[in-house]
């Protein structure tokens, strides 16, 4: 936006609005809005909508355990702690599997089911997003 000297910027399709605005921009007095109609047939083509990842159909028996939450996932409480849980530990429903930091706070999160961890498939200290597949458990 700096680039082209915008301060405001507000794009609406269908039922997705979008409005950006610089700091200590001013809005735009209601007759200097320029707008724009973009043909049906131009929207579908270009733009696509993303929804959280949804687990695929589940053929292995295993529960995955999703993100409840977009941050950075950390598998230790600390640098010099040992992990919440390694592959082949038994929890129970509550038993703090990771943390997920957002926004500079620290989220302890919890299984929902009580099992065995079958597979960790994020890397310490990477971000994840919401809906994303954090461990593999088998239910007990």
């Amino acid at each position: 936006m700096q680039k082209s000297d915008l301060t405001e910027l507000e794009i609406e399709i269908q039922d997705l609005k979008l409005r950006l605005a610089r700091p200590g921009a001013t809005s735009l007095p209601s007759g200097n809005v320029i707008k724009s109609e973009v043909p049906q047939q131009q929207i579908t083509s270009q733009v696509q909508p993303v929804a959280p990842s949804s687990p695929a159909p589940q053929d292995d028996g295993l529960h995955p355990f999703d993100s409840p939450m977009v941050g950075t996932f950390y598998r230790k409480p600390s640098p010099d702690d040992a992990a919440f849980v390694e592959v082949g530990d038994v929890v129970k429903k509550g038993d703090v599997l990771c943390i997920v930091e957002a926004m500079k706070v620290m989220n302890e999160i919890q299984s929902d089911v009580a099992g065995e961890i079958v597979e960790i498939l994020v890397e310490d200290a990477n971000s994840i997003e919401y809906g994303q597949t954090l461990f593999k458990v088998r239910k007990s």
